[in-house]
């Protein structure tokens, strides 16, 4: 058993790599060695991630401010506070910040990360749907 108070114990808050446009800061809560990464993400207006997908799936849990994900293939979709998102094992996405407001979630990432290509600005800029019902 873990316990985590917050955050991980002497990892600072750090600028992702070059997988993500924009201001980004990620804040390390639990990094395992089990295939399991918590990381509470804040992402300036208009930051996000490069498409990727995950080996095991995510869990992204919003908690402040306002936010877009698009599956691939698929017009982005809105975020916002107390929304909770599942993407299943393998599935293609990017999120990130709307383009009014910053965004902070915590993410949940299950194995590996397998980062893609650079989101566009047209695919960004795409008009998001409302989310009528959040279960796919």
């Amino acid at each position: 058993m873990i316990i985590v108070h917050g955050r991980g114990e002497g990892l600072p808050t750090a600028k992702p790599g070059p997988t993500f446009t924009g201001d980004v800061f990620s804040d390390p809560v639990l990094l395992s060695g089990d295939g399991v990464k918590i990381n509470t993400v804040t992402f300036a207006p208009g930051a996000r991630t490069f498409w990727h997908h995950h080996e095991r799936g995510q869990i992204l849990h919003v908690i402040a401010g306002e936010g877009l994900i698009c599956t691939d293939g698929e017009k982005p979709r809105k975020l916002k506070i107390g929304d909770i998102v599942w993407v299943p094992a393998g599935e293609r996405h990017w999120h990130g910040a709307a383009s009014s407001s910053v965004m902070t979630h915590i993410a949940y990432s299950l194995g590996e990360t397998v980062w893609s290509v650079e989101v566009q600005a047209s695919e960004f800029n795409n008009q998001p749907e409302e989310n009528h019902n959040h279960a796919k």
